[in-house]
């Protein structure tokens, strides 16, 4: 994580790319577990998880062969906080997912980087 720039939309993007970095990589339970909020929350269809439960969900998941982010859009929340909203096309094997992701980044100034407050996925 890092500290705040001028540029937050792509300071913002950055961090999402990172956390599919880290899904592609097998590392997303690491990743998620670090820089999720003590409070946070992902929300997928048909769950809510709290940050544990999302960072246990993957462990041992199959990590996807590639992605693709389109259309992001970042919604500024003052210099502190930013939603970055897109459509994701997720690769694995032959199977590909669409869906519209939602992320709400918090900067944190006691660990000096932008942290995951919510993550909200729904299937197009």
């Amino acid at each position: 994580m890092t500290a705040i720039t001028d540029d937050l939309p792509a300071r913002l993007l950055h961090e999402e790319h990172e956390a599919w970095q880290a899904r592609a990589a097998g590392q997303g339970a690491g990743y998620y577990r670090r820089t999720m909020t003590r409070d946070a929350l992902m929300i997928r269809p048909g769950e809510v998880l709290s940050r544990d439960q999302a960072a246990a969900s993957f462990t041992g998941a199959s990590a996807p062969d590639s992605y693709e982010i389109h259309d992001p859009a970042v919604i500024r929340l003052g210099e502190h906080a930013g939603i970055v909203v897109y459509r994701a096309v997720v690769r694995s094997g032959d199977e590909v997912t669409e869906s519209i992701m939602s992320t709400t980044y918090v900067f944190d100034d006691a660990n000096g980087g932008w942290c995951v407050a919510a993550h909200q996925q729904t299937p197009v």
